[in-house]
Order: C-alpha cells, then structure tokens, then sequence
C-alpha cells in the first residue's frame, strides 16, 4: 500500500508538536482490521490532545482523533470483510492507540461497529463519541427508571456537543427537556432540537440547603462542579444524573441527604471504555427510537482534512455548538 496522509501528535520535553506527515500501515498502531477512513470529528478532547491544552495522550506519538468512520479494506478478524462500513469512537483512540485523523486506520476487532442500518459514514460522525456519550447515559437513566410522561430532564452544557444531542435524543424519546446554557446565541439553536425551556447559567440559585426543591426526574450534566452540586440538591425522588463532564470543575461538594432521603443515582459515564456489547446496544437505539431527527442542525460545521489545525482553538475557547464533521478521504456527501 502506498504511503498516506495522518495527523500525528508528538509529547516533546513537555511540549506538543502536532501536524501532517506521511505514514504507512507498518507505523500505524497494531490491530486486525483495516479501515480506508472516509469520515472522523472533532471533540473537545481532540482540541486538547492536538494543542496540548490536556494531558491526553499517554503515549508518543499518536495519531489524533477519538472517532472514524470508513470502509473496511482487510481484515483477518473473520467478523468483517473487504468492503463492509464501519466506525469506531473512543475504544483508546489518540490516547493509547492511533486515531481517525488518518486515510486508513489498524484497529483491534473488538472495538469495530457495523454499520447500523439507518446511518452511513456521515451521520454516523454526525453523531460521534459525542452522540455515543449521550445515547448511553439516557440508556443508563432508563435502565435505572427514568419515563417519558414526568417532571422534566435537565440537560447542563446544553450547547456542545454531547448536549445538544442528548436534547435531540431525549425530546424525540418524549421527555421534556430544559437547556442550561451561557450561550444566549444558541437558544434558536437549543429550542429547533426540542428544548422545551432555557435557564440562563448565570441565573440559577444553586441553593446551599442539603436537599433543594426537587425539580427534575433526571439530568445529564456536561459541567461538573457546582452545578453539579446543585443538581444532587435539585434532582426528585428516584431520579438519575448521568455525569459526564467537568468544564465547571471536578470537585463534588455534597452531603449523603440526596442519595439515603430521595433515593438517588449519580451515573458516571464512561464513553470510551463501553464493553462490547452494551456498545453495540447503544449503537442500535442510535440508529432507531434514539436516532437524532436534526442531523442538519446538529453539523454546525464539515471540514476537510487539511482544515483540522484551525478548527481546535473554537473549541478551547468555547465557542463551539453542535458538531465538528472532517471529511478525511473524499467520501463522497451522505456516504
């Protein structure tokens, strides 16, 4: 095979130097299943791979991108064959093994998806770890009694990209859902997904009583933090909180009152280490009862390859809604 395009990631003396070079398959991480990459995403936590803003890498160098979609071209795992659609997201991607950002991909079998019937290599990476993330954490609240018909679901972080899926995902379930975001440009944005009702951030009396008003049946929360804090305080009787991020910090200070009077659930989601088959699992209600209904709202921006470098700093500063789409090998629109 000849030689091919990657964007690598090297650690040096502290530092990060990131950019295009030239590879083949014998430099890539090992693995079973060759993939021609067609599609890939960006996610905050490439942004901070790529710029060495965060310590995500834990080897050098690597290869970025937590996410791919593309066309199996060999495999000697008897599970795919030449020519069968695929993706992977999180499984180690930029962090342990070589990533998407990259015209072909070696990856281990286990971490592999079928394509699901319903979605193609575009909408899958329309979706992403980001849809992934928020397609099990409403799985987990489920599993754990979550109904459509009740109080309200509280979405944090409403504008990125785990957010505004889950609003999608959640108002297409029956949920009512409320958007809290800082972002008053964004609320077109938050209600064309099927927000029901937006709080301002900056607007909410987090309250310093063990046990607050209780407003919702569950809460999927992108800030960690005091909102965090606020939620356990806020969060009714029986109900979950799927935790998933820490933009607003990552210290819990609460009492045990949430948990032993109205029975509680904190979920702490964790995207990239899904076993096998919840991850399929998942995959499937992605491509059926949790299928997005706005793909075109969602993709706020598609970029070639080349674009990549310019892209991350929006996500550092936190101007990013919705989803990132890199077009990798010229597939051609809705594959």
């Amino acid at each position: 095979m000849e030689r091919f395009r990657v964007f690598r990631i090297h650690l040096e003396a502290d530092a990060v130097r990131a950019g295009y070079e030239w590879s083949s398959l014998e430099d890539l991480s090992a693995g079973e299943v060759v993939v021609r990459v067609a599609w890939s995403s960006i996610n905050y936590k490439d942004a901070l791979a790529a710029t060495g803003a965060g310590k995500i890498l834990r080897r050098s160098p690597l290869i970025g991108g937590v996410d791919l979609s593309g066309i199996v071209v060999s495999s000697s795992d008897a599970r795919y064959r030449e020519g069968d659609a695929v993706l992977v997201t999180g499984c180690g991607l930029s962090e342990t093994h070589d990533g998407g950002y990259a015209e072909y991909a070696r990856l281990s079998g286990d971490w592999v998806v079928p394509m699901p019937p319903g979605l193609d290599l575009r909408t899958a990476m329309a979706v992403g770890t980001a849809g992934f993330t928020a397609a099990l954490a409403i799985q987990r609240m489920e599993h754990n009694g979550l109904k459509p018909g009740g109080a309200p679901v509280v979405v944090t972080g409403a504008s990125g990209g785990v957010g505004s899926i889950a609003i999608d995902m959640l108002s297409g379930r029956g949920y009512e859902v409320v958007a809290v975001s800082g972002k008053e440009s964004a609320d077109g944005f938050l209600t064309a997904l099927g927000a029901a009702r937006i709080l301002r951030r900056q607007d909410i009396d987090l309250g310093r009583r063990p046990l607050e008003r209780a407003l919702w049946a569950g809460a999927i929360d992108n800030v960690g933090g005091e909102i965090l804090t606020w939620l356990t305080r806020s969060v009714d009787s029986w109900g979950s909180i799927a935790s998933i991020g820490l933009a607003g910090g990552a210290e819990l200070h609460t009492t045990v009152m949430p948990f032993i009077l109205r029975g509680i659930n904190l979920l702490g989601i964790n995207s990239s280490a899904t076993p096998r088959d919840t991850r399929l699992a998942v995959w499937q209600r992605i491509s059926t009862d949790l299928k997005p209904r706005h793909f075109d709202e969602l993709i706020s921006r598609e970029i070639a390859f080349d674009a990549l470098p310019a892209a991350f700093g929006d996500y550092l500063r936190g101007t990013v809604t919705g989803r990132t789409i890199v077009r990798i090998a010229g597939a051609p629109h809705g594959e």
